[in-house]
């Protein structure tokens, strides 16, 4: 697995962060608004280290992780109310028609955010070698490949616990975290406009 593509993963996530700047958005839209930001945030912060092109910080990774963590999982699903009018929203409706699929991201993207910071002291693996040992931890060695979270074995690694996590390289963990960000952005949101 390649740098290129977990930026490509961030990237994504980037565009969530653009879309803030749609305006019409209040109640509980802006609050998943702010939530989806922050996030977005923090997973660019630390993307540069997790490619070496920044010094690598455990307390910095610890510090993105968490607030990762802070918006993932139910807090995430609360924002996303089935009587929810959408409007100023980049939401599928796809979010309720599957709304197990939604919810099972979200606790993943929560339990690998607790997993990173857990990780963050590990730092990076060798080499790239991480990288690709976290593809195929995911089902197959391209994250966005059969076997992977887009492909037919999406929910293949749901019992990887916080202690196997925490075992990880740091970058290994980012790449679970990226990938699970990327695959819900792809079913749920729509482009902005």
């Amino acid at each position: 697995m390649n740098t290129k593509r977990i930026f490509a993963g961030v990237a994504a996530i980037g565009l969530a962060s653009a879309a803030l700047a749609h305006t019409g958005a209040t109640g509980i839209v802006k609050e998943r608004m702010v939530a989806m930001s922050a996030m977005g945030d923090a997973v660019k912060e630390i993307s540069p280290m997790m490619s070496g092109e920044a010094d690598y910080d455990a307390a910095a990774v610890r510090e993105a992780a968490e607030v990762i963590g802070m918006h993932a999982g139910e807090t995430m699903t609360r924002l996303f109310p089935e009587d929810n009018e959408n409007e100023a929203s980049y939401v599928k409706d796809a979010i309720w028609e599957d709304w197990e699929t939604f919810a099972e991201l979200a606790e993943r993207l929560h339990s690998y955010s607790e997993g990173l910071a857990l990780a963050a002291e590990n730092g990076l693996g060798s080499s790239q070698d991480g990288m690709a040992d976290a593809g195929a931890m995911m089902g197959g060695g391209d994250m966005m490949g059969s076997g992977s979270m887009m492909g037919s074995g999406m929910m293949a690694d749901a019992t990887m616990g916080r202690e196997e996590l925490a075992e990880m390289p740091a970058d290994a963990v980012f790449a679970m975290v990226s990938d699970t960000c990327s695959s819900c952005h792809t079913r749920f949101r729509t482009e902005a406009k």
